[in-house]
């Protein structure tokens, strides 16, 4: 701000140039700040600068020796952070914090702060020689009152009334918000050792690298614990939930959101900055949903990817974590869960030189790992393969991966289209969403591209309904076609704690055995373990149910049969649904009862 604050005292005919000139001339031998180093050489006073900043920048002056600052106050920050950005916590009123500075122009300062305490910054002008004599008499000329530590209970206004463990979305009770908090021990354990070895890599300069041992913030060890905690146990999302009363903090592990644990409500603006600096997003923008990208680097070898979504709720940001571990990516066809002759009819569909191949499902349910194992079997390098994503999850070698921009109008419709124009052998869609992407996607399967994508419906039959509900003819459906799949997630039994259960015949019989395998029937489910997380279950598989498109199929296409004619066709020919597929894992003992009434819903 020196040469600022020099012309300002010029421009309103406080300081002369040549004296100006002198002070910089002093300063580059003495190093220090002009605003000292012009009181000292009494060029002016210290009212002169503070009358001048709170004019120049419209906030008002205050005289420190007026104030008595309450402790709970100076503990919001740091005695480190407050010598160097010479600056003082005076009050706080709700959530604003007021404090004094130096430099109000340093909007650096005030988002640190802002970032640290969670509290809106309202600066004030004080003088630096006033505020430095402050941070003496408050902090003591050596460390002080420093608080820069693990202990996020130190601030009188976090209390453990607003710490909670609540189930099923429920307001949680008074006697519910002092039964259960985290203190400084159980939060030494979670960030114990979870910044050893990270690092965060910005995704557009792999050599740019923010070493996380470097911050000694609280928050950032507090998030960096979540995240490690996180990935030790597989999870595949985290969800930053603000209530009314609480801040939760939710990991889906296996397909299922479970309480990982509750957090100081005061905090979760402190936790949604964090995580927006990570993904470098807009820690000033809370009005509007954001997404972003967090690149991790654990070690010398492994990378883990987070993607991000804000939106604003009710009660504040929330922050959704997607994580992306590489390392886990199942490429291997044979691995993913397809009974022998299903497997063998998919690996020959992809293989054909042209037509579309449609996997469906819900969210979540695997689709997009069925589609990248297909494509890393048929990845050669006498094939140009080209991808529409959004977003590209994980980087393939040898694969053109696009990603959409719909704000730029780059959709999978125009991505498509642009496509056709780069000779490609095999076309990945991430997903066909309207009319206008399934139409050029047909029309480039019966063109000669091998067209694979994904869409949303039940199981494999309606699928062809859901093409023709869009508009697409009936032939271009039966010409184009050849296989579609529809798959599930289904949790495994925890091979540690697994067991024999007994169930009713009548159960049994109900979810589709028959009468004849009753006797011979083991089910198994999981008792509960700390290799499960005392859940029963460990790890997923996928439940498939294939439709290759044979001739029988066309015709139904083509005469316009219902999704349960087909359905009833394809069950003819051979086709295994969902639920045998799901019915043969429970005879493997690979999963149970329950999982599998759960994921399939009779199909």
């Amino acid at each position: 701000m020196s040469e600022r604050l020099g012309e300002m005292l010029i421009r309103e005919g406080i300081l002369e140039e040549e004296q100006l000139q002198k002070a910089l001339d002093y300063q580059a031998k003495n190093p220090g700040r002009l605003g000292s180093i012009l009181v000292k050489l009494k060029m002016v006073s210290e009212e002169d600068i503070t009358e001048l900043l709170s004019n120049q920048f419209g906030v008002p002056s205050i005289n420190l020796s007026n104030f008595e600052i309450e402790e709970v106050v100076l503990k919001l920050i740091p005695a480190e952070v407050a010598r160097k950005y010479h600056l003082l916590p005076i009050s706080r009123t709700g959530a604003s914090l007021t404090i004094a500075m130096a430099d109000p122009s340093n909007v650096f300062a005030q988002d640190d702060i802002k970032f640290m305490t969670g509290y809106h910054v309202e600066p004030v002008v004080a003088s630096e020689i006033a505020i430095e004599e402050a941070i003496d008499r408050y902090y003591g000329s050596g460390k002080g009152l420093t608080v820069a530590s693990l202990d996020i209970d130190t601030r009188s206004d976090v209390g453990v009334e607003e710490i909670a463990e609540f189930e099923d979305g429920l307001s949680p009770t008074d006697e519910e918000l002092d039964s259960e908090f985290i203190n400084v021990e159980d939060f030494d354990e979670l960030v114990s050792g979870a910044v050893d070895e990270l690092e965060v890599v910005d995704e557009d300069d792999d050599e740019a690298i923010v070493t996380v041992e470097d911050l000694e913030a609280p928050i950032v060890k507090l998030v960096n614990g979540v995240l490690i905690k996180a990935i030790n146990q597989g999870v595949s999302d985290i969800h930053f939930e603000p209530y009314e009363r609480v801040y939760r903090v939710r990991y889906r592990l296996d397909g299922v959101l479970r309480k990982e644990l509750g957090l100081p409500l005061k905090i979760r603006n402190a936790v949604t900055s964090r995580l927006k600096i990570m993904a470098n997003l807009d820690i000033s923008e809370r009005r509007l949903p954001q997404d972003g990208r967090i690149k991790m680097r654990l070690g010398p070898k492994r990378e883990m990817d987070f993607r991000v979504s804000s939106i604003p709720t009710l009660f504040g940001e929330k922050v959704v974590l997607r994580l992306l571990d590489k390392s886990n990516l199942e490429l291997d066809m044979t691995k993913l869960g397809f009974e022998e002759r299903q497997l063998a009819e998919f690996q020959e569909a992809i293989h054909k030189p042209y037509g579309m191949v449609l996997v469906t499902g819900p969210t979540g349910s695997g689709k997009t790992t069925t589609l990248y194992s297909a494509l890393s079997q048929l990845n050669s390098i006498s094939d140009n393969i080209m991808t529409a994503e959004d977003p590209v999850e994980y980087n393939l070698m040898g694969i053109n991966q696009v990603q959409m921009k719909d704000s730029i109008g780059l959709n999978f419709a125009s991505a498509l289209r642009s496509f056709l124009r780069q000779d490609p052998d095999i076309i990945m869609v991430g997903e066909i969403r309207d009319f206008e992407t399934a139409e050029i996607g047909i029309k480039a399967a019966l063109t000669g591209h091998l067209v694979l994508s994904t869409i949303h419906t039940n199981d494999a039959p309606t699928t062809i309904n859901r093409l023709l509900n869009m508009g697409i003819e009936p032939f271009l459906v039966a010409s184009s076609l050849i296989m579609v799949v529809a798959q599930r997630l289904s949790r495994t039994v925890c091979p540690k704690c697994a067991e024999p259960v007994k169930v009713p015949p009548e159960a049994l019989m109900e979810v589709g055995f028959s009468e004849s395998e009753l006797p011979s029937i083991q089910i198994m489910k999981g008792r509960g373990c700390p290799n499960c997380l005392n859940t029963g279950y460990r790890g997923r598989v996928a439940l498939f149910e294939v439709l290759p498109i044979t001739d029988e199929i066309r015709e139904l296409i083509l005469r316009g049969a219902s999704a349960m004619e087909i359905r009833e066709t394809a069950i003819a020919l051979g086709m295994k649904t969902l639920r045998d597929a799901g019915l043969q894992k429970i005879r493997e003992g690979r999963t149970s009862l329950e999982e599998i009434v759960r994921v399939t819903f009779g199909n």
